[in-house]
């Protein structure tokens, strides 16, 4: 078990429908979609963009057999930037990927350090967004990070609602490869390419 850096204990589940695994992976596993989506980009050469790995504190292991080591407690060293960094046609792009189950984007999902960090490569003229996966339609957006910042700072409510993000952001086409073709947006928002 990983242990967060605000004490909550981090949870696994996983759907299963009458018995068998729910295949229905749209929207439910965002994470696996741009991992995949980036390793394709990879492998054509079109970007190097990974997911950043965080530092842990590892505190109990367990030795069921000399060669077998199991860690069983462990912390996060320090609360994470954002998701995903990495290079496309010259330009630095870092970008935090989140999902929501309900029709709005709660800030509690973001901390103030990754908006600060979001703010901070946005001023060193860097391309800085956020993906969000509404799970109940099944649907994912790319959202200029400003728009998220402002919203976070000095907006009213405690939430981005999806009719904001769905006319603020860009829907990303969903496919087999790449699963979710965000760098198609990255080209026509950020460098000029075809709309």
């Amino acid at each position: 078990m990983v242990n967060y850096p605000n004490k909550k204990k981090g949870q696994y589940t996983t759907r299963t429908i009458e018995g068998k695994h729910d295949t229905a992976r749209r929207g439910m596993h965002l994470e696996e979609d741009i991992n995949l989506s980036n390793e394709y980009y990879l492998s054509h050469d079109i970007a190097v963009i990974h997911k950043k790995p965080t530092p842990i504190q590892i505190v109990k292991v367990q030795y069921p057999a000399r060669t077998a080591a199991k860690i069983v407690e462990a912390y996060f060293k320090t609360p994470s930037t954002t998701d995903y960094n990495g290079l496309y046609k010259g330009k630095y792009i870092d970008f935090e990927a989140k999902e929501t189950k309900t029709m709005s984007f709660p800030f509690v999902n973001i901390s103030t350090h990754q908006i600060n960090h979001l703010d901070a490569i946005i001023r060193h003229q860097g391309i800085a967004f956020v993906i969000i996966a509404f799970t109940r339609v099944n649907e994912v957006y790319l959202i200029d990070a400003s728009y998220i910042i402002e919203a976070y700072r000095y907006g009213k409510r405690q939430s981005m609602k999806y009719e904001a993000i769905k006319e603020k952001g860009h829907l990303i086409k969903q496919g087999y490869l790449p699963r979710l073709d965000y760098l198609d947006i990255v080209d026509r928002i950020y460098l000029g390419g075809k709309q």
